[in-house]
C-alpha cells in the first residue's frame, strides 16, 4: 500500500472564512501515485473545520451566515471565560475537522458541485494547516 502525505499552510482573512483548497487536494492525489484508495483531508485545529459544497459566492456567504447563526459569538458559552472563542470550538466539534474521499483512477472522486473548503471560525489567522493523506494501491 502506498501512503502519500502533504501539508498545506494557508492564511485566513476574516473571523469566519471559507478557503477553497480543492485544487491543492486534487494535485496531492495526482502526485501521490495512488490509483485506487482514499484521501483524508484534515484540519489539525480545534477552531476550524473541513466542509464540502459548491463554490458559489452567494452560497458561501449563506454557509458562513448559517455557521454564525448556529454558533453565535458571545452567546454566553462557558468556554468564553477562557478564550472568547467557544463558538469556534463548538463549530469545529459539530461540523468536523476532517473529510474522507474515494480515489479512483488516480483522481479524487467528488460531485460536480463539490469543492473542499477550510472553514475558519476563529480568524483571521496568519497560518492554518491542512493535512492531506492519500492511501491505497
Amino acid at each position: 500500500m502506498k501512503v502519500f502525505f502533504r501539508e498545506l499552510t494557508l492564511s485566513t482573512k476574516e473571523l469566519f472564512d471559507l478557503v477553497d483548497i480543492t485544487r491543492e487536494v486534487e494535485e496531492a492525489v495526482s502526485e501521490s501515485g495512488v490509483s485506487n484508495g482514499m484521501c483524508l483531508v484534515y484540519a489539525p485545529h480545534a477552531t476550524a473545520a473541513i466542509v464540502v459544497n459548491e463554490h458559489e459566492s452567494g452560497l458561501m456567504k449563506d454557509i458562513l451566515r448559517k455557521v454564525q447563526d448556529l454558533f453565535p459569538r458571545g452567546a454566553g458559552w462557558l468556554h468564553d471565560r477562557i478564550d472568547d472563542n467557544a463558538h469556534a470550538h463548538l463549530g469545529s466539534a459539530l461540523i468536523s475537522s476532517s473529510r474522507i474521499f474515494p480515489v479512483r483512477g488516480r483522481r479524487l472522486v467528488r460531485g460536480t458541485w463539490q469543492n473542499i473548503f477550510l472553514l475558519e471560525m476563529d480568524g483571521p489567522r496568519a497560518s492554518r494547516r491542512v493535512v492531506i493523506e492519500v492511501l491505497g494501491e
